[in-house]
């Protein structure tokens, strides 16, 4: 019965790997047709505006005093009046988008099947080594975009959650992968449920405070008016609602984050009777803290916000990625449960 429920759980992850795909497609299609949008919509208001010109000085020099005929020209220059942003380029109907959200959700479905057939042929929480904790912590990555939706409209990150999702998924199904095992001694807790589910979601807030942060560095540039010229970022919000977005989501994983390294050293002292090691993946969870901290606090502190506070919410998601990887399959210590 197990091996059963172990293929159903293989079966759905690759299904929600191949729509995922189909996802990504969608997205960056959408990113496409954004920037055709957005390219047409600026040489029509670009001809809008040299036409109003031209009209109006056609009827300056034909009768200035004429009333009716300034008053036509008035409502010429007002219509092809150029737009700025979103507004020009606001899609009249966004099917790929659409279509994109749809196939996303049908895969966080098959994705979430994977998770749950994990559990019942383990008998336990699905998330004890590499292979699980990819399974879980990329379910809930893609749960926490689709749950955000109905805050704020985040759809313009799809590209980059479902990428990010179907490489992890990937190398875990391919480099991570291990047969359901018995739990070691110090993982038969409580704790194993808490602790992990906790560092997991606030990883999935994380990673979408840092896609926020990456396009918040693209529109800076572009703003500024710097080389970089994405015609796609004239429909997304600006730099500072970006960063204000990507700020209010940090505070809510760090928050997360602070529990979950309070529950490892409450865990710590139940399985080897001391609160504090100074284990690698001890030391590596405060750095992660220690950088967040550190972001909310330059994003508190004026002569640090914009750019500079931008690139430690990125660092602090390498951060994470580097401790679930690289720790975990190169330092030893305590906590080496990889299963590989």
């Amino acid at each position: 019965m197990t091996e059963t429920f172990v293929s159903f759980s293989l079966i759905a992850v690759y299904s929600a790997m191949a729509i995922y795909t189909l996802a990504f497609v969608m997205f960056a299609v959408d990113v496409a047709r954004r920037s055709a949008e957005s390219s047409d919509a600026s040489a029509a208001a670009a001809t809008g505006l040299t036409s109003a010109s031209t009209s109006r000085v056609g009827v300056m020099a034909a009768a200035a005093g004429s009333s009716a005929v300034g008053t036509a020209t008035s409502t010429l220059t007002s219509d092809n009046a150029p737009r700025s942003g979103a507004e020009a380029a606001r899609p009249a109907s966004p099917k790929y988008l659409r279509l994109a959200m749809a196939l996303t959700v049908i895969a966080w479905v098959l994705h979430v099947g994977a998770v749950v057939f994990r559990g019942v042929a383990a008998n336990r929480v699905p998330w004890a080594n590499m292979f699980e904790f990819t399974l879980t912590a990329t379910a809930l990555i893609v749960g926490v975009f689709l749950l955000v939706q109905f805050w704020q409209d985040l759809r313009f990150l799809g590209s980059f959650i479902t990428g990010f999702s179907l490489i992890a998924l990937g190398v875990g199904t391919s480099s991570f992968y291990v047969d359901v095992v018995p739990l070691p001694p110090a993982l038969q807790s409580a704790w194993l449920v808490i602790h992990v589910f906790v560092a997991s979601l606030s990883t999935g807030v994380f990673a979408l405070a840092a896609g926020l942060s990456i396009v918040q560095l693209m529109q800076s540039r572009r703003e500024s008016g710097k080389a970089l010229k994405l015609r796609f970022l004239d429909t997304l919000p600006a730099a500072d609602r970006l960063e204000t977005l990507a700020y209010r989501l940090t505070v809510v994983g760090f928050v997360m984050w602070t529990f979950t390294l309070i529950a490892g050293a409450v865990w710590a002292e139940r399985a080897w009777g001391r609160y504090w090691g100074w284990d690698t993946k001890e030391v590596w969870t405060f750095i992660i803290w220690t950088i967040y901290a550190g972001y909310i606090h330059a994003r508190a502190t004026r002569g640090w916000r914009g750019s500079r506070s931008a690139w430690l919410a990125i660092v602090g998601f390498a951060a994470i990625v580097f401790n679930f990887t690289i720790v975990n399959l190169f330092f030893k210590g305590l906590h080496a449960y990889s299963g590989l």
